[in-house]
């Protein structure tokens, strides 16, 4: 009977953890197609220039192959030992997620502070040699979201020293149009607009870091009981 139940949460463990290993395959693998074909889009953080979608889906996906992977190995060999680093490796990994979670809603005016003060400052990089991945992505970012500025349009003055915005904050994009009066740019300040888009969908983001929590957890649990049967295994033997 004991291992039967052993050899279910062995497939089941095994199951997990392939797809798991798959899921990171993915990622990595879109992070690295972003990486080769989009190359020239990055962070619009000056201070954090390697922060950028293709890096953290590269990291992501590593990281989560390599998790998984031991987890297989782990569970097709029985290994205590890969078992509980399997363990160990994604508890760590869930309570950095949890403190990193509350730290945000603790400190969110002091992040918002300070993440509007940064972008800011990439704003004086915007144009210049070097930054094409900054410049691209303001201008997709002010063009989509139809918005001029990080808090205002007027954010802007300050990098030209003169009354002009890119031309992406126009309401109708030409050569130039950002010399032309005020009138014809776009007003929304893009910190805030963005901000409401992600709170508009709050639902899909509290979805989805549910879902994660939730296969964590999951993940958890195979591991630890699997560990256990195995540890029982063993001891029945001997």
């Amino acid at each position: 009977m004991a291992h039967n139940c052993l050899q279910c949460i062995k497939y089941l463990m095994f199951v997990f953890n392939l797809l798991f290993w798959l899921g990171g395959c993915g990622i990595l693998g879109v992070g690295i197609w972003l990486a080769v074909t989009q190359g020239n889009f990055a962070t619009l953080s000056p201070t954090f220039p390697s922060l950028s979608a293709a890096n953290i889906l590269i990291v992501t996906g590593t990281f989560i192959m390599i998790i998984g992977f031991v987890g297989c190995i782990g569970a097709i060999k029985e290994n205590k030992c890969l078992l509980l680093s399997f363990f160990i490796m994604l508890l760590i990994i869930f309570v950095l997620e949890l403190i990193v979670v509350t730290l945000f809603f603790l400190y969110s005016d002091k992040i918002d502070k300070y993440a509007q003060q940064d972008l800011k400052k990439g704003l004086h990089l915007y144009g210049t040699e070097g930054n094409i991945g900054l410049t691209n992505a303001w201008s997709i970012i002010q063009t989509d979201f139809r918005c001029c500025g990080v808090s205002n349009y007027t954010d802007w003055f300050e990098v030209y020293n003169a009354t002009r915005v890119p031309d992406s904050c126009c309401l109708e994009f030409s050569e130039n149009c950002g010399l032309h009066s005020p009138g014809t740019w776009w007003k929304a300040p893009c910190y805030d607009t963005v901000k409401v888009w992600l709170q508009e969908n709050l639902l899909a983001v509290g979805i989805f870091g549910l879902c994660t929590a939730m296969v964590q957890i999951l993940g958890l649990t195979f591991a630890m009981t699997m560990y256990c049967q195995v540890v029982k295994a063993d001891t029945y033997c001997a």
